[in-house]
């Protein structure tokens, strides 16, 4: 199929020849595919091969070859019309000859940023159209955004750039967890682009520590996306009510003017928190990716998403080791926030020696330790049953890439609307095992004592 209609600067023949490249030639497209984005080509059928191509690399981490998209042009495209169409193009794109590689390059990213900047310039004038004065300040906001694309990770910097910025208080613009002496050691809290793991035996708390923090950053005006896979969703909204009022979640339909009253009070103060169930063990990565892409395609800006709990995402590919699966699946996971801009919140499940300990460690994370070492934060939950029974937990910050870890935090209260950090029982992991140690040695000393006592009693 022939075709050619310039759309403009940088149009039709730039995105035949940008295509070519992006499959043919290894260390561009490894420097290019996570700035470049199918809705950046004009023609329709480009943007069904860039699809295809970014999806084969989410899988395979490479570039698909020309005879890869044809076995997936036939699997994934149902239209016979449309297979033709994307053949010939195809065809094309294959058969394109040029020698300016290194103009198509060099002017990559600047393709990139002028797709973008087409978009949000459209996105200003509806703005301004509409006399929509509540986000005229936006507008600044969507063009910077804009001309930022590609620069994220492109290239490297001299260790001197922006030190204003870098020494300044807030340069991480954390997301706090409301909870003081969490944010006192994470630092402000989780940053966009970071990754933070609950880590807790089942029916501890992960869902009712991931409401909070969810509850937090909503409260505080940030766009927060909630996906769990297991619990009904009338729970998750009863355990955000419960926060937001402090009525204990069975009380609730005891007060329903109350919660009433608080719903429409959040309405209008508070960011947008959106609850989203998936079928478990069904869902991978790239197809949650692929969902928080069309919310934010849609309007919205995600500043946090919260998954409950990433046990239940299935890797994008087989693997021999399901271990490894379940790294990939963390990786993934860490590399959406990353390149979407959202701090990410997930939980997993403790292994059965978790259960009867007092203080949960990453080598009591079930299945694979793989999914330890990708996290910037990982903070465990432990409930002994005279804990549970008292509405108390054990919190312990096990790894922290932003402040000080190997915090425990003895008796914390806990339940469905709180969670509030003990700070005076604050505790390193070494002190506590030595008290620990202490406990048990006065513990032997006790009943030694006392078969003494009973020995000299029966003699």
């Amino acid at each position: 199929m022939n075709e050619t209609t310039n759309f403009g600067y940088l149009g039709y023949t730039f995105q035949l020849k940008l295509l070519n490249l992006v499959i043919t030639d290894n260390t561009f497209f490894q420097s290019i595919i996570d700035a470049i984005l199918p809705k950046y080509f004009d023609n329709q059928y480009f943007r069904l091969i860039m699809q295809l191509i970014k999806e084969y690399h989410e899988k395979y981490q490479s570039a698909p070859s020309f005879d890869a998209i044809d076995q997936l042009t036939r699997i994934e495209i149902s239209s016979e019309m449309a297979r033709k169409n994307i053949f010939d193009m195809i065809k094309d794109i294959k058969e394109a000859s040029f020698e300016d590689h290194l103009f198509i390059k060099e002017k990559a990213l600047n393709f990139c940023k002028q797709q973008e900047l087409k978009k949000a310039i459209r996105k200003v004038e509806s703005i301004m159209e509409k006399g929509d004065f509540e986000n005229y300040d936006k507008c600044e906001e969507l063009i910077r955004d804009a001309i930022k694309i590609g620069d994220g990770d492109q290239g490297s910097f001299e260790i001197f750039t922006e030190l204003e910025k870098l020494l300044e208080e807030d340069y991480r613009h954390p997301v706090p967890t409301g909870v003081d002496g969490l944010d006192n050691i994470l630092n402000g809290g989780l940053a966009k682009g970071e990754i933070g793991v609950i880590l807790a035996p089942t029916g501890v708390g992960k869902t009712t520590m991931l409401t909070r923090f969810a509850n937090t950053a909503f409260n505080m005006g940030y766009n927060v996306l909630q996906i769990f896979f297991e619990d009904n969703p009338k729970i998750i909204q009863r355990k955000h009510f419960t926060c937001w009022t402090g009525i204990p979640n069975d009380k609730l339909s005891d007060h329903k003017e109350t919660v009433l009253d608080k719903a429409d009070e959040m309405k209008k103060t508070g960011g947008k928190l959106i609850l989203k169930k998936l079928p478990s063990d069904e869902m991978s990565m790239l197809q949650i990716k692929n969902q928080v892409r069309k919310i934010i395609s849609e309007g919205t800006k995600i500043d946090m998403i919260l998954i409950d709990y990433i046990d239940c995402i299935l890797p994008d590919r087989a693997f021999n080791d399901e271990w490894k699966g379940e790294g990939s699946v963390m990786r993934k996971f860490e590399g959406m926030c990353h390149e979407l801009n959202i701090a990410g919140w997930t939980a997993t499940q403790g292994n059965r020696t978790s259960i009867s300990s007092e203080v949960v460690t990453t080598d009591m994370m079930g299945g694979s330790i793989k999914k330890a070492q990708v996290g910037h934060v990982i903070i465990s939950v432990a409930k002994t049953l005279q804990q549970k029974e008292l509405g108390l937990a054990t919190i312990a910050v096990v790894k922290s890439r932003l402040g000080k870890d190997g915090v425990i935090f003895e008796n914390c209260k806990f339940d469905n609307g709180t969670l509030e950090i003990n700070t005076e029982t604050t505790q390193t992991f070494l002190g506590f095992e030595e008290e620990k140690t202490n406990r048990n040695r006065e513990r032997v000393t006790r009943a030694l004592q006392r078969r003494e006592q009973i020995i000299n009693k029966n003699n």
